[in-house]
C-alpha cells in the first residue's frame, strides 16, 4: 500500500516493525520494534497527515518481565504474566482531527460482528477485515478476500484477489473519500 500510494502522487511515510520487505522507494520509512515505539512514531507524525492506514497490528498483549536472556527449560510449565500493549488505532481515533483513519482486522469468527465494533470503538473511516480461516485469505497466501466496512454501515465485499489489488481498492476509496489526485 505504502508503494502504491507513493506511485500515485502521495508523501508517505511508512512506519514498520521487522521484516524481510525492503521499504519502498519514494517513502519515509521509520523502523521500528517494540509497540510503544511504533506509538511513539506514529504519534510523531500523525498532526500532519490526512490519511492513516494501519495494515498490521501490534501484538495485543506484552510479557510483564522481559528476560534478558533464553529461558532455559526446567519444569514441564511455565507461567507468563502479560501486560497489555496500547491500542495505537484507537488512540489515534480518540485524536482524530480531520485524519482519515484506516483500519485492517483479521478475524476469525464474527467477522462482521467484530469488524463493524471495531470502526464504532477506534472512530475508523473504514475498516478492511477478512476472515484468516478462508481458503486464499489470511497471512501465509499472496490473495485475500476482504470486507470494507464503513461507519454508516455500508460493507462493500471483494472478491478474492492479490493483496496489492486489495491495497488499490482501499487507496481508490481513500482518493475518493478525500478528493486527492492519484
Amino acid at each position: 500500500i505504502a508503494r502504491d500510494a507513493a506511485r500515485r502522487g502521495a508523501e508517505v511515510t511508512l512506519v514498520s516493525g521487522p521484516t524481510a520487505l525492503r521499504p519502498p522507494r519514494n517513502v519515509a520509512f521509520t523502523s521500528v520494534e517494540t509497540t510503544q515505539e511504533m506509538l511513539d512514531a506514529v504519534l510523531g507524525v500523525y498532526s500532519n497527515v490526512d490519511v492513516v492506514i494501519m495494515a498490521a497490528a501490534v501484538a495485543d498483549y506484552k510479557p510483564h518481565h522481559r528476560a534478558e536472556q533464553k529461558i532455559k527449560k526446567n519444569d514441564d510449565t511455565l507461567e507468563l504474566s502479560l501486560d497489555k500493549n496500547p491500542d495505537i488505532l484507537r488512540l489515534l481515533g480518540e485524536q482524530k482531527a480531520g485524519q482519515l483513519l484506516v483500519g485492517f482486522a483479521a478475524e476469525t469468527q464474527n467477522l462482521l460482528e467484530n469488524a463493524a465494533a471495531k470502526v464504532k470503538k477506534k472512530n475508523l473511516d473504514m475498516i478492511v477485515a477478512n476472515d484468516v480461516t478462508m481458503k486464499g485469505a489470511g497471512f501465509s497466501t499472496d490473495t485475500n478476500v476482504v470486507k470494507l466496512l464503513f461507519p454508516d454501515g455500508t460493507i462493500r465485499s471483494l472478491d478474492l484477489m492479490t493483496k496489492e489489488e486489495v491495497g488499490n481498492h482501499v487507496l481508490d476509496i481513500v482518493k475518493e473519500k478525500t478528493n486527492c489526485h492519484g
